[in-house]
């Protein structure tokens, strides 16, 4: 992976994409659960953080099948 000529293919983008948007979510979702002492829950911001990392995780998944090809 560290070499000269390595190149990213379009599967390990879209495992990539798709690891990061579902951590994200869970992890907005956890921190709005954790935060007990506030009120409010889910605000503006967070609601268009969710969609930007659920979108994300959809992009993966739709460059997982593409096979090996170069990203």
């Amino acid at each position: 992976m560290m070499s000269d000529d390595f190149t990213l293919t379009k599967r390990q983008l879209g495992i990539l994409l798709f690891a990061i948007g579902t951590i994200g979510f869970l992890a907005i979702i956890s921190i709005d659960l954790l935060d007990v002492g506030r009120e409010g829950g889910i605000g503006p911001a967070q609601r268009i953080a969710l969609a930007l990392m659920a979108c994300l995780a959809v992009l993966g998944l739709t460059l997982i099948p593409l096979k090996d090809d170069p990203a």
